[in-house]
């Protein structure tokens, strides 16, 4: 089983930066409304908990683009 590395810190009420070997991200929001996730490698999320056994999110992916 390979070991992975991830940690999370809140920065901020409401305002998390998460870390893992490849990537950081920031998300903001949560309790009680949507959640939302911006990771350096260009991915957006927004994510929602609804009640019962569903949940809602939904992703995007932006191609980060060169600076020339």
């Amino acid at each position: 089983m390979p070991l992975t590395f991830r940690k999370s810190f809140r920065i901020l009420p409401g305002v998390r930066l998460n870390i893992n070997k490849k990537s950081w991200s920031i998300t903001t929001g949560g309790k009680n409304g949507p959640r939302h996730t911006r990771s350096s490698t260009g991915r957006r999320t927004t994510s929602m908990d609804l009640p019962g056994p569903f949940g809602w999110r939904h992703t995007t992916r932006s191609r980060r683009t060169s600076g020339h």
